[in-house]
């Protein structure tokens, strides 16, 4: 499903060359839960940054889906991301001055479907997330962890087929965090979408599929769950 070939990401300015992800050579397979570990600045952003279609390597190459993504121009990789991936990040980027159910919608405003098949979605998205009574209620009146599931809302509504997710419990207790993980889980055992999730968390991690480890920007393991 995903597969990244010699992949390199140095940022330069005037004055210093760092490099941020160092020939990782990956594959993720569809319908896999994959877990992606390190400490922090050890390049874990920059890969989901990179397989998400978010930012460019600088050599090296993104296939998804059996598509090479480099030859993409700005319109048709908007278009393919908003067709394959779903992004869930840390802090939520729900936008406060609108409706739960207007924030889940969005992904398919910018495919141009018409308003009352985007609220339909979206209101079957939510009731899976089990936020159905919650829809008319701005994130501001909402806690963490139904802020979160309303960003997993607007990550599967346009049914992708891949989930990206960024530290995805990072701003949650351990119960919101239990929920949180709960939903990705069943969204990769009854829906086999295929999930990559940037985590600290071991324990996390250890009910996934797969487990890749980086330091300093190289990928230094990549096991099976124990």
């Amino acid at each position: 499903m995903i597969k990244l070939r010699n992949l390199v990401k140095t940022y330069r300015t005037e004055e210093i060359e760092t490099v941020a992800l160092e020939n990782v050579n990956l594959e993720v397979n569809r319908g896999e839960f994959l877990s992606v570990m390190g400490p922090s600045g050890c390049g874990k952003s920059t890969l989901l940054n990179l397989m998400g279609l978010l930012d460019a390597p600088t050599a090296g190459s993104v296939e998804i889906d059996g598509v090479d993504t480099a030859g993409m121009n700005d319109r048709t990789q908007a278009a393919f991301r908003n067709r394959q991936l779903g992004f869930v990040f840390q802090s939520f980027h729900l936008i406060n001055s609108l409706h739960v159910l207007d924030n889940v919608g969005l992904p398919l405003l910018y495919r141009n479907v018409p308003s009352g098949a985007r609220r339909k979605a979206a209101a079957e998205v939510l009731e899976k997330v089990g936020l159905s009574h919650r829809m008319k209620h701005f994130p501001s009146q909402l806690s963490g962890g139904q802020c979160q599931r309303v960003a997993i809302a607007r990550a599967i509504v346009g049914n992708p087929n891949i989930i990206l997710a960024d530290e995805p419990t990072g701003n949650l207790d351990s119960r919101m965090g239990a929920e949180v993980m709960d939903i990705l889980h069943r969204l990769n055992s009854e829906d086999g979408r295929t999930i990559v999730m940037v985590t600290h968390n071991e324990d996390q991690a250890r009910q996934t599929s797969r487990t890749a480890r980086f330091f300093d920007g190289r990928q230094v393991s990549d096991m099976p769950a124990s």
